[in-house]
């Protein structure tokens, strides 16, 4: 087995061990156990159980970084690029959270660790918001001053809400269809859609 596949089997295992018994109660030893590997292949790759932690959230924030790209190379409208972009982020990230667990409540315990592995996640979300910006200028459905400034306030904005949208909070009350409507025309209205 190559070294990138023995560490990605590495993380996959750590992956199915923090869901199922919690990061706290998972020992490097269960990983080597789980993965068959030995606890020296395990430590050739990750000093301790954090760091493969760490490894575990960049994993899954490269899928989802890896889904978003995906949204923006559909030959769909400028307008319906950024909407499916935002839901995929956000259904994304709230399936994450919940498939895997006990992982949810590492996530909300430990936002401010794993917000150190999404700095890159954050750079590459940027920018795909501003290849999509910009192609609506180009397309004249967009009126937007400053397209830089705009894809880091989207981008802002969308990771504002991620936590209360996991957690059901924001427009529970309403249907789907009524949801889409309020937050396309916020969006869409603040972009200066044509």
């Amino acid at each position: 087995m190559t070294v990138s596949k023995t560490k990605a089997k590495l993380v996959d295992v750590a992956r199915q061990l923090f869901a199922k018994m919690g990061v706290e109660n998972t020992t490097m030893n269960d990983i080597a156990l789980a993965s068959k590997k030995g606890r020296r292949t395990l430590y050739t790759y990750f000093k301790n159980k954090d760091e493969i932690y760490m490894a575990v959230v960049e994993s899954e924030l490269d899928i989802l970084s890896d889904m978003m790209k995906r949204v923006a190379e559909k030959e769909i409208s400028p307008q319906e690029k950024l909407m499916e972009m935002i839901y995929t982020r956000l259904d994304a990230v709230k399936e994450v959270v919940y498939r895997n667990g006990t992982l949810r409540a590492n996530f909300f315990r430990d936002i401010w660790r794993v917000e150190k592995v999404r700095k890159r996640f954050d750079a590459k979300e940027i920018m795909l918001i501003k290849d999509i910006l910009k192609e609506g200028m180009d397309k004249g459905v967009f009126q937007i001053d400053d397209i830089d400034m705009t894809a880091e306030i989207i981008h802002y904005c969308v990771k504002g809400i991620e936590v209360p949208y996991i957690r059901g909070r924001i427009g529970a009350n309403l249907d789907d269809h009524t949801r889409d409507i309020f937050v396309t025309r916020m969006v869409l209205g603040a972009l200066g859609k044509k």
